[in-house]
């Protein structure tokens, strides 16, 4: 059976994320490097920025949307507006208070879990060391 005697729909696009499941690993090395976790193999070392950037823009930006939060409620309860804005205001404002004190914590928990994570890189780089100083005796 040629290629041509096969229907369009079972053809795999070069493009397509199934064509490159398809495609065989040729070494271990290149599985180590297409693989998204962090290998201990691969391992370089990062900055602190490159460690901890996303939990900074996340905290930053559920402080803004807090504060953005807070603004519009305490307009909402003391401006005197009309019937339909004010009703506006008295939702939309506790809204964005929730969500931002939400990206905050979540900011602020995902610090810790960090720290942790680096440390047990730190032990599994050491005992790996370890391993194979006494295996290579």
């Amino acid at each position: 059976m040629t290629m041509e005697a096969l229907p369009k729909a079972l053809e795999v696009d070069e493009k397509s994320p199934e064509f490159k499941d398809l495609l065989p690993s040729q070494t271990a090395s290149s599985l180590c490097i297409s693989s998204r976790s962090e290998s201990v193999w691969t391992a370089t070392p990062r900055s602190k920025w490159e460690i901890y950037r996303k939990p900074i823009v996340i905290m930053s930006v559920g402080g803004a949307i807090l504060l953005f939060g807070v603004v519009i409620t305490c307009l909402a309860y003391t401006l005197k507006l009309g019937e339909n804005s004010l009703k506006v205001l008295k939702m939309i404002g506790p809204a964005f208070l929730s969500l931002g004190l939400m990206m905050l914590v979540c900011g602020l928990v995902w610090v810790p879990i960090i720290k942790k994570k680096q440390k047990q890189k730190k032990k599994s780089v050491f005992f790996q060391t370890l391993k194979s100083f006494f295996l290579n005796r």
